[in-house]
This record gives C-alpha cells, structure tokens and sequence, in this order.
C-alpha cells in the first residue's frame, strides 16, 4: 500500500450521463480497481423485491440468522480484555445479534513478554486475520495506549489490511473503539481520536457513543475512563482492575453499537 496509499487520486470520473460501457471502463482505469461484489456492504434492491415492504417499515431479519458483531481487541495485562468481555455481554443483550471475541496476532516473542510480566493470552479467544473481517456486521476494536495512540500490535494488525483497503471490502461497516491507558491524562481520547484515520481510509462509519450511558459519564467521585468516543478504563501500574462503572459502560457500549448495526441491516 506504501506511504499516502489511501490518497491516491481517481484518474477519472464518469460524469452521471456517460453510457455503461464506458463508465465499466473506466472503473477498471480507476488507480484501486473496485471489486462490485464486495465493496458495497448495503445491497441495492433487486427487481423482485417487494417495493412497498419499505415503505411499511423497516424490513425484519430472520429470526435464524444473527447479525455479528466482532470484538477485536489487543491486550497485554488483561484490562481491555475485561472490557471485551462486558461489551459482548451487552452486544449479546441485543435480540438478533452476538458479539464474537477475537485478539490481534501479538508482535513480541514469549521471551520479551515473560520479562515484562505479561500473563498468557487465554486460548479460548482466538487470534483474528485481516481476510476474516468481511465476515463482520461491525466491529469494536479495544487496545491498549501508546503515547496516545494505538499499541503497536493493534497498528500491525490494521497495516495487515492493505488487501481490504484496496477492494474497500469494510467500506460501510459500522465500527467503534474502546481503550486503556496508564493514568488519567495517558490518552482516553487520543488514542481513539488518532484511530479514526485508519477507519476513514476503508471507508468505514465510526460510531462514538457521545454521551447516551447518561449520569455515568458525568459522575465525578471517581476515578473513571472512558469517553464520548467509546469505553475505557485505567489502568495505572497495572495492578488496578476495571471498575464496575467502567465496566458498565463497556456493556452500554457493546448494546449500543448493536443497536445501531441492528438499525442499518433493517434499513
């Protein structure tokens, strides 16, 4: 993909009267080829729909099928796994949707990990690669702060990408983030803020959960993460846990953002 590779301009632009022979052409001289099977995750209606269906409502899933929501997440002392958890929870609270966990592949050897005091990874929860994401209705992505971004392991896992990037195959799906960080000033917001670039470059739709957990967002006698971007929670010297109005807000989160993927299948 290389520096800059989701600014590449379009070399043309089919204006709206050009002939569809010529505008397939030019969608095959685009600088990202666009693949019209997957790049678009909301169907257009087809000729034997029924029309008048949409005017009486929103259209119902089948009771059979569940929309998917995938918790994808990247902890190294367990405190964005709690998190993950309480947001499947909530996802899971939703009728007609689950929350799946999955963890980014880790980029430090055992050796470096043992030293810094890293518990193991629980092997229930298994690892996630970029190719499965299609699979996905919308997405959480939880990680930890660096300095007021994303670990480096969640910034592999997204630069693992560039295959989706260039088909735009997560282009539409809705998608949230939830963090950790070492003190209150450590990047509750930052680390979210500065992770909506990779978004916006697959074209996906960020969803924040403003301030619809209610009084708990605006309780101050407590320690407390979290923020109009999503679910947090502090960690310190990594020996204090979630707290349960962190964690509260993590599983207002999870049913939140179902609530929202649950709207748009319906649209």
């Amino acid at each position: 993909m290389g520096k800059g590779g989701g600014c590449v301009p379009s070399k043309k632009k089919v204006p709206s009267g050009v002939a569809a022979d010529d505008a397939t052409t030019a969608s095959r001289d685009a600088p990202i080829p666009v693949d019209h099977h997957n790049s678009n995750p909301i169907p257009d209606s087809s000729p034997n729909d029924d029309v008048s269906a949409s005017a009486e409502g929103p259209r119902p899933i089948p009771a059979a099928v569940k929309l998917r929501i995938f918790i994808v997440f990247y902890s190294m002392y367990g405190h964005v796994e709690e998190l993950a958890r309480r947001i499947k929870k909530g996802v899971d609270g939703v009728e007609g949707v689950e929350g799946v966990l999955y963890r980014v592949p880790e980029t430090l050897t055992g050796e470096v990990l043992e030293a810094m005091m890293a518990p193991p990874k629980d092997a229930e929860i298994p690892e996630i690669s970029a190719a499965e994401m299609v699979a996905a209705d919308g997405v959480l992505f939880g990680f930890p702060t660096r300095y007021g971004c994303m670990a480096a392991q969640m910034k592999a896992f997204f630069d693992s990408t560039g295959r989706l990037w260039k088909e735009q195959s997560l282009a539409g799906k809705p998608a949230g983030f939830f963090v950790s960080t070492g003190t209150q000033g450590g990047g509750q917001e930052t680390t979210a803020w500065t992770a909506i670039t990779q978004l916006a470059h697959h074209g996906m739709l960020f969803v924040p959960i403003g301030y619809t957990f209610g009084a708990g967002m605006f309780k101050m006698d407590s320690i407390r993460g979290g923020s109009p971007y999503g679910a947090g929670v502090f960690a310190g010297d990594g020996s204090r846990r979630p707290s349960e109005t962190e964690l509260g807000l993590a599983e207002h989160q999870g049913k939140y953002m179902a609530a929202v993927v649950k709207k748009l299948a319906q649209a």
